[in-house]
């Protein structure tokens, strides 16, 4: 398995979608990339010589924040939005969606698993 920026990425996978394995990096921009590097975007991960994954390697880590440096960031702006008390923090903190879904009937992936209220009845006219 060729290696680049830490991860393997998998072997028989064409160019660009074995560089979606790397976390920020999606197809799009993985295609960007194989242009950019003039990389054959047919030509499968275990077909790359040691001068293309060196090529590859050097683009993406000057051009893009990816892997560790981009989740550290992203807990970065998390942490900040808790501290300065804005209403996403505030959501994150309580972990419950930030951007706006209804959480009345939804919402179960980020609130967990349902709590039952005994003896909760709807008042009826």
């Amino acid at each position: 398995m060729p290696r680049l920026l830490g991860v393997d990425i998998p072997n028989n996978k064409k160019v660009p979608w074995a560089l979606t394995s790397i976390y920020g990096i999606g197809l799009h921009r993985a295609r960007l990339i194989c242009e950019k590097c003039g990389i054959d975007q047919e030509k499968r991960a275990f077909q790359l010589s040691e001068d293309e994954l060196g090529q590859l390697t050097t683009f993406i880590d000057g051009a893009f924040v990816v892997e560790g440096n981009l989740r550290r960031e992203i807990q970065g702006n998390i942490q900040r939005f808790k501290e300065i008390g804005c209403y996403r923090g505030f959501r994150h903190a309580r972990s419950l969606p930030c951007r706006g879904q209804r959480t009345k009937t939804n919402a179960r992936t980020r609130k967990g698993r349902k709590k039952t209220v005994a003896n909760k009845k709807i008042a009826r006219k």
